[in-house]
């Protein structure tokens, strides 16, 4: 047993991890047995767990675990870039989020995490045209999670949405690799029209807990927007922006906004643009 533990983690150091943890996990909690055993142990594979989670959380009477489980399956089979984004998100919440010890957490217990997986399928079928079933997932999950993410969103991977309560991220949204979010960010349209009307989320963005960023318009690599801030015009790279509209308060104060998750206004050589 041993040594296939320690085949899995040199082949897949992920999944490797998370069955590790839930063993261990188990022995700490016997009571989560049936949970950890079903969500993770029964399954070869963290595709193979990810749909049987995502399927679990968003079947209702209208439409059973075992159909929606089915269409999870077909999709990671199908898009590998699911299962690797998957990973990403899941390093990124235990690199990011100091209430993550583990990688079994956001597996089991994070609703941003899960949610964001459960748009990686959605979005699947709507690439594939299956815009019906795209919008069902897409409610499903709202309703389950609090989220709401169109299934037509452009999302990268190594997303960490932390609390993850009361998200909005609209139809023609674009976020790249490595953005972190808080809770009720929303990245939605100003009016009525109907092409391209969302914000560009650059890469290593992060998004301030009540942002709201509003507008076809495009957020720099590695800027940081501060909580509670309206942002309505571009923002440029590497810059932390603040306030009701939002202005340039000062440089990002680091290379990587999203992954120090310092969120502090006052960085070393920034200035006021009042």
């Amino acid at each position: 047993m041993a040594e296939t533990r320690a085949k899995l983690a040199e082949l897949d150091p992920v999944w490797g991890r998370i069955r590790t943890e839930a063993g261990e996990a188990i022995d700490h909690e016997p009571l989560l047995g049936g949970v950890i055993h079903s969500s993770i142990l029964h399954h070869k594979t963290l595709e193979s767990a990810l749909a049987y989670r995502i399927s679990l959380k968003l079947a209702s009477s209208e439409m059973p675990e075992q159909i929606l489980r089915e269409i999870c399956d077909v999709a990671y089979a199908e898009d590998r870039s699911i299962s690797i984004a998957a990973r990403a998100d899941i390093v990124a919440v235990h690199d990011r989020d100091p209430a993550c010890d583990r990688f079994i957490q956001p597996m089991l217990f994070f609703k941003g995490f899960q949610a964001v997986q459960a748009y990686r399928v959605s979005h699947w079928l709507w690439l594939e045209g299956r815009r019906d079933m795209a919008r069902f997932f897409q409610m499903r999950a709202s309703e389950v999670f609090g989220i709401d993410i169109h299934p037509a969103a452009r999302i990268g991977k190594g997303i960490m949405i932390d609390h993850a309560h009361s998200i909005v991220i609209g139809e023609t949204a674009v976020v790249g690799d490595n953005v972190s979010m808080l809770h009720s960010v929303t990245l939605g349209g100003t009016g009525k029209e109907e092409e391209d009307r969302h914000p560009k989320i650059g890469d290593g963005v992060l998004i301030g807990a009540g942002a709201k960023v509003l507008g076809n318009i495009r957020v720099g690599n590695c800027s940081r927007i501060a909580a509670g801030s309206v942002v309505l015009q571009e923002v440029p790279p590497c810059k932390t922006v603040a306030g009701v509209p939002a202005k340039i308060v000062g440089e990002a104060g680091c290379d990587q906004p999203s992954v120090s998750m310092d969120q502090l206004l006052g960085t070393k050589g920034s200035t006021s643009e009042d």
